[in-house]
């Protein structure tokens, strides 16, 4: 691990080795795991198989053939595990191309929508804009039709009454035509009378020629009478509608008949009058007097029908001028209403066809959605395979994983011209798990887990961890802690930057996804229950960071000059790690932990120095223990989950600490050497690992040589000026990651009878 040459077999990419096809790892061919020249490929039988192989060997005793197999063993996981990678970079490329094809094809699904709803909110513009108008020209249709009937109906009855009185005029005078030949008759009957009547006769006379300019002018009216008739029938011939009326003019003749009738009578009167003209002639001159008067009221009303009959003509025709005109408008009505349907229809097909168009792009969405959920599904599935191999090498192996961290450049550190001293190759192999140092010249290359680039947030950090945080939900003894000098970031990566929750560190997001793993498994019937504590390491002594009088007792210890309360380290034989008489609390919700941090970080101890303004002085370790029941299968589980944030190792002469400030600064470079002791003697092997040279290494003992899942994060400062100190953290690092601890051991027994809270 320390310093590895950056020279390494090229790699093909998996789609140029498989013919330009993706193969997922249920359809791959057979595998080949034994050769190290050509390319492998595994199917999941293959994968399962390689897993569940146990060894075989013929003598027990034989170390070295044990140590051969198992090295064959991990040789043939790592080509499994390349091939994955390889499989998980083509469905990462794939997943990507897909991603952008869907979003291509949903931004033009977008267009089309919007084009679409443009269109119908303009075709139902017009269409309620020509409804509207249509509406208003029915109406003003339907009362111009109400106003014509009106004016028709009117125009009937004036003609009825007119027709009419022509009939009683007509009738009036036949029988004045009969009534002067009957007068005739019976003048020349009364001229062969006696000579007495020869006054009598001459006053006939006088009234015959009075009757014969009667009839002349009785004559001049029956000729404007047929006029007025054939007029009449001219405006029946145009009105057609009005034959319906026959049935009134037949009525009025018959009531003309009558009067006929009775015109008969009295003229039969008459004669029987004359017969007897002696006795009446004065009842006779009276008839003639009272027939002259009802004469002249019938020329009076002949003269007002002809003006009421002009009248009405006039009328009659303002009237079909009137009904032409709307007629003409109504024909125009009609056409603008067949033009508009005519561009409704055109856009109808129009909208269909747009719609058609947007059901397809919307059906081909739906296939790259598919198509993505699909490849999202196979690298998923590559993902977990994937971290099931590294995991089971890890547990054959036994070595402590080791994630690098570089902080970005502070602004006092960006004016530097001695050029950036890191390095990241980009190979398959190497990318996101090398990192290259250059100091003077000459290049170191390092392997970790993984390697974060200052470009990474804290979000990227904990998405690599969070199945390791997760494992302490499941049983497992987890640590993690950060490693690494003054000021290159170790508090930050663990706590983060308070007020800012983008920023939130490892410690935060762990609480945050256990207790929403807590509330999601509550159906499945776990129910769990969660102890904390917090301790500090300072000056070799242990402090507990949640004493409520952790002040008083402080400032007692100074004023009287005695030693304060002694914390003991214990180690049980189950391999439980306690803290005598700790602060132990029962917390139910990520606010209470919260606030328990917030006491703790108030309570932690922080210097200014010439590296850093706010620096850590002591190592603060933060302990979750869960204890989590089943209660539908009776399975109990116990895992700890430990987060520690070391002090920054520094050197004297950088640091400028004088006085309290430079016995911390031994006590902390103490402590870390004691640390670096235990990890050399870890890697050589040694059967005296000197864990009891300090408080530090004592407490980590289950995390270094037991049976936990032990995460360290080196964290690295880009800062020329510290490139000394950023080489032999990398070296320590790459110690640690060789070094070989035990085979982490799920708890699954039950809940121990001491309620104190136990460590690693």
């Amino acid at each position: 691990m320390v310093e590895t040459p950056t020279n390494g077999r090229a790699r093909l990419a998996f789609k140029i080795v498989n013919g330009g096809n993706d193969v997922s790892p249920s359809s791959a061919p057979p595998s080949n795991a034994g050769s190290d020249n050509g390319i492998t490929e595994f199917t999941r039988e293959d994968v399962e198989a390689l897993l569940n192989e146990k060894a075989k060997r013929k003598d027990r005793f034989n170390y070295k053939e044990r140590c051969e197999n198992m090295m064959d063993y991990i040789r043939r996981l790592k080509v499994c595990i390349r091939w994955f990678q390889d499989l998980e970079m083509n469905y990462s490329l794939e997943q990507e191309r897909l991603k952008n094809s869907l979003e291509l094809t949903q931004q033009k699904c977008i267009e089309i929508e919007l084009l679409l709803k443009i269109k119908e909110e303009e075709l139902n513009s017009i269409i309620t804009e020509m409804r509207r108008n249509c509406a208003s020209l029915q109406e003003k249709l339907i009362k111009e039709e109400s106003e014509r009937v009106v004016a028709v109906e009117s125009l009937e009855k004036e003609r009825e009454a007119r027709l009419n009185i022509e009939r009683s005029k007509t009738t009036l005078s036949e029988d004045l035509i009969k009534a002067q030949r009957e007068i005739q008759n019976a003048n020349q009957k009364i001229s062969s009378l006696n000579d007495m009547y020869k006054r009598l006769q001459d006053y006939i006379t006088s009234l015959q020629q009075y009757n014969g300019k009667l009839h002349t002018e009785l004559s001049s009216v029956e000729d404007e009478l047929k006029r007025i008739e054939k007029e009449k029938f001219a405006a029946l011939e145009n009105i057609t509608m009005l034959r319906s009326q026959l049935t009134l003019s037949i009525c009025s003749q018959d009531e003309a008949i009558k009067q006929k009738d009775t015109l008969a009578s009295e003229v039969a009167s008459l004669r029987g009058e004359l017969q007897q003209v002696r006795d009446e002639r004065e009842r006779q001159l009276s008839q003639v007097q009272t027939l002259t008067f009802e004469l002249e009221k019938l020329k009076e009303s002949r003269e007002s029908s002809c003006t009421e009959l002009d009248n009405l003509t006039v009328k009659v025709n303002e009237l079909e001028e009137k009904c032409s005109l709307k007629d003409n408008h109504i024909r125009e009505l009609q056409e603008q209403l067949a033009i508009a349907e005519k561009k409704l229809q055109v856009l109808d097909i129009s909208a269909f066809e747009t719609r058609t168009e947007f059901e397809g792009q919307q059906k081909y969405v739906n296939e790259l959605q598919r198509r993505v959920a699909d490849a999202e599904y196979k690298l998923i599935e590559g993902e977990r395979l994937r971290k099931k191999l590294h995991n089971t090498i890890l547990e054959l192996k036994g070595n402590i994983r080791v994630f690098c961290r570089v902080r970005p450049l502070l602004p006092d550190e960006s004016c530097s011209t001695e050029g950036k001293i890191f390095s990241y190759p980009t190979s398959m192999e190497a990318s996101g798990r090398d990192i290259d140092l250059t100091q003077s010249g000459q290049k170191h290359s390092f392997t970790f887990d993984k390697v974060f680039t200052p470009e990474a947030t804290q979000e990227d950090v904990f998405v690599e961890i969070s199945q390791l945080v997760q494992s302490a939900l499941d049983g497992y003894k987890v640590c993690i802690f950060a490693y690494g000098q003054t000021g290159s970031g170790k508090t930050y990566t663990m706590m983060g930057r308070p007020g800012h929750p983008e920023e939130k560190g490892l410690i935060p997001r762990s609480l945050e996804q256990i207790f929403q793993a807590k509330q999601s498994q509550q159906p499945q019937g776990w129910k769990y229950e969660m102890q904390v504590s917090m301790l500090e390491i300072y000056n070799e002594t242990i402090r507990d960071l949640l004493s409520s009088n952790r002040l008083s007792s402080e400032a007692t210890r100074l004023e009287n000059g005695t030693p304060g309360k002694q914390y003991t380290i214990k180690h049980d034989a189950s391999g439980n790690t306690h803290v005598s008489d700790l602060t132990v609390v029962d917390v139910n919700s990520i606010k209470e932990v919260g606030f328990l941090l917030n006491q703790a970080a108030n309570s932690r101890s922080v210097g200014k120095t010439q590296m850093n303004e706010q620096s850590s002085r002591s190592h603060f370790v933060f302990t979750l223990r869960i204890y989590g029941v089943n209660e539908s299968t009776d399975q109990q589980v116990q895992g700890i989950l430990n987060l520690i944030d070391l002090a920054g190792s520094e050197r004297l002469s950088k640091s400028g600490s004088t006085g309290d400030r430079l016995k911390e600064t031994q006590a902390i470079n103490k402590s870390l050497s004691s640390l670096s002791d235990v990890i050399f003697a870890l890697a050589k092997k040694e059967d005296h690992v000197p864990f009891r040279n300090s408080k530090l290494t004592y407490l980590l003992q289950p995390c270094l040589g037991g049976d936990s899942k032990t995460l360290m994060f080196v964290n690295i400062s880009p800062d020329p000026t510290s490139v000394g100190e950023s080489l032999c953290s990398l070296r320590f690092a790459s110690r640690v990651n060789a070094c070989e601890i035990g085979t982490p051991r799920r708890q699954t027994n039950g809940r121990s009878t001491d309620s104190r809270l136990s460590y690693f």
